[in-house]
């Protein structure tokens, strides 16, 4: 896998989700996530971020519950927002942010 840095500097939206393997309401938004990608395919890079493991990565991003989702491009934070949400919410907020981006 790409270095963290290398994909969330790219051009491409990127949208990280940060989880951790125990924690419910994460175990919700997998099913979630996966429609988006099938929904939007190439428009929208989707990475995983498991806390536990990357510690280094969920300090500096200031991650403080679970799940944290992230929107980036070019290295910029353009929307972030901690708890589970429905797909329609998801997509509503990345259509809005790549609106604003364009």
């Amino acid at each position: 896998m790409e270095k963290f840095n290398e994909i969330i500097n790219s051009n491409q939206l990127t949208l990280v989700d940060f989880y951790a393997t125990w924690c419910g309401p994460c175990k919700h938004m997998h099913p979630v996530l996966e429609q988006l990608k099938s929904d939007l395919g190439d428009a929208i890079r989707i990475i995983k971020i498991d806390v536990d493991k990357n510690e280094d990565v969920s300090a500096a991003y200031r991650i403080q519950s679970v799940p944290t989702l992230m929107l980036f491009r070019n290295g910029q934070v353009l929307w972030r927002q901690s708890g589970a949400m429905s797909l329609n919410d998801l997509k509503n907020i990345i259509d809005q942010t790549q609106k604003l981006t364009l």
